[in-house]
């Protein structure tokens, strides 16, 4: 079969693709979309040696080395200042010079046909929904603190925005910057109790308006007060945060924002307050902050296999969960970030021994062992005994941090995109490096739906069962909303099984119809042959 090799770079670094000249459209922008490590929301712009942009197709013109295409990775940045039209050119479109040109094509068709076709107006339809989209995002001020919560559900989308693994200097100044402008403000009555419900929508909110949510937070349930925490080494401790956590698509800070909302969320609803002391709360609230500190995109058994420094340091045990651990006291070491400087040594030890166990916790390896111990205590659960409630502490951090999918669909789907980004990253690592290939990572064997009917079932359902066993107010906030997740994916995968299928057929009714094409040699020949 003909091929066809096209020469590139990508941010400096040569690569090359080799395709088959009747290769599938799709089958092309996905082989530069690998080579470019690009996410599944990112936009690839392709250019040819005179720096025009030029079409990722089979079509291409083959190169050579002397001639190298570039491409590169355009997505649409949350905390970019572009808006509307500016954010439509900056993305290569131009909507000004699509409508003149589906305008005259209209004007044509209308001359020669003497009607207009339904699919100009389908196209007028799509061009003017995608004007709507680019006028609807907007850039998300401290403003948004006070933004009517009533208004309609118009947000960026989440795309990941590719940079460098760790935070420039400037990317957290600035942000640092706006969220000491903000810090001083107060919040509305509206977003502290929408902040309190597991519905909340952390897309509508960027990093520095993160922050004073997360301030809020430590706040309203009297830990500034009841912990001596002054206010200047609190902002210094949530910036310090920030800065640890990593631009990955995933375990990144927006993550570390939901794990300590729904922990919030949850202490609220199931009245926590009332029941076990200020120091658990705050080990519970702290501990979600800091689970995935410097996570780097790659879980424990990578860590392991490739024998990674981490895995080195923790002699396989846990890797990236004593990490995590380590950079949070790393940031309690500073005087100037240590929220628990003003607390005695021995409630800073219980702190500490907490934080350190609700964290490691969060290895998922250790599930099945946690929630063992959980449904064994459960019938004569205590609050007043110590080891009963440090079992609950774990199974509370366990269930935020996997807690996507009891939020509103439109809230947990983009997340879910991100996770697979991040796990399909991974795999391609393996794959590169010849170390086993994690199964629910590898990109050519999972799909969406596959991803989450499983791990609902087996891991979400039980570990949110056994909760609300303890606490029955929980079954409508969390355990309806999975179930309504379950189903979503259930169809989900049933529409991919009937579109394999008829795929299959159609590819089955299209190779007998050729085979029982006649020869037309044969049927040439003269009769007395």
């Amino acid at each position: 079969m003909a091929t066809k090799i096209i020469y590139f770079t990508v941010n400096g670094r040569p690569e090359q693709a080799e395709f088959p000249i009747d290769c599938p459209a799709q089958d092309v922008k996905d082989l530069f979309r690998a080579a470019a490590e690009a996410g599944p929301h990112d936009i690839l712009k392709l250019y040819n040696t005179k720096g025009n942009i030029i079409n990722i197709s089979p079509q291409l013109a083959s190169n050579s080395p002397h001639s190298y295409y570039k491409l590169e990775v355009v997505a649409a940045d949350c905390n970019s200042e572009l808006l509307g039209s500016e954010l439509a050119v900056a993305l290569g479109f131009d909507l000004t010079s699509m409508e003149k040109r589906l305008q005259s094509l209209e004007k044509r068709i209308l001359t020669e046909a003497a009607e207009t076709p339904a699919i100009v107006y389908e196209m007028k339809r799509q061009v003017e929904s995608f004007r709507e989209k680019l006028e609807s995002v907007e850039h998300l001020s401290w403003l948004g603190l006070f933004k009517d919560m009533s208004e309609g559900t118009h947000k960026p989308s989440p795309f990941y925005h590719k940079r460098t693994l760790r935070k420039t200097r400037e990317e957290c100044e600035h942000v640092r910057e706006k969220f000491l402008q903000m810090s001083s403000l107060e919040v509305s009555e509206e977003v502290r109790q929408y902040l309190k419900t597991p519905t909340f929508d952390n897309w509508q909110w960027e990093d520095a308006e993160i922050m004073v949510l997360l301030q809020v937070m430590y706040t309203d349930l009297d830990f500034i007060s009841t912990f001596n925490i002054e206010p200047d080494v609190l902002q210094q401790f949530l910036y310090e945060v920030y800065r640890r956590y990593n631009n990955i698509p995933f375990h990144n800070f927006k993550h570390c924002f939901c794990v300590t909302q729904m922990m919030y969320g949850l202490i609220w609803l199931t009245d926590l307050r009332s029941k076990i002391d200020s120091i658990d709360l705050l080990i519970m609230l702290t501990s979600a902050v800091c689970h995935d500190l410097d996570h780097t995109g790659y879980n424990n058994a990578y860590q392991i296999n490739a024998r990674t420094e981490l895995a080195l340091r923790y002699n396989d045990i846990s890797p990236l969960e004593n990490h995590h651990c380590a950079v949070a006291f790393e940031i309690l070491e500073k005087t100037e970030s240590n929220i628990f400087r003003n607390l005695p040594t021995e409630q800073y030890k219980r702190i500490r021994e907490g934080i350190i166990k609700c964290i490691l916790a969060t290895d998922m390896s250790r599930h099945t062992d946690i929630l063992n111990k959980f449904k064994a205590i459960l019938p004569v659960f205590d609050f007043g005994n110590k080891d009963h409630r440090d079992v609950l502490m774990m199974i509370m951090i366990k269930v935020s941090d996997i807690s996507n999918e009891a939020r509103p669909m439109d809230v947990a789907e983009p997340w879910l995109d991100c996770l697979l980004q991040e796990f399909f990253n991974q795999s391609d690592m393996e794959k590169l490096e010849g170390l086993p290939v994690t199964p629910f990572m590898d990109r050519d064997k999972v799909t969406k739906p596959s991803s989450q009917t499983g791990f609902i079932r087996f891991v979400l359902f039980p570990l949110f069962i056994e909760l609300a066993n303890l606490f029955p107010c929980l079954e409508q906030h969390i355990i309806d909303p999975v179930r309504k997740a379950l189903d979503y994916y259930t169809e989900m995968e049933k529409a991919l099984e009937r579109e394999k299928q008829n795929r299959a057929l159609n590819e089955t009714t299209v190779k007998t119809s050729t085979s029982k094409e006649p020869d037309a040699n044969l049927e040439a020949k003269p009769a007395s042959l």
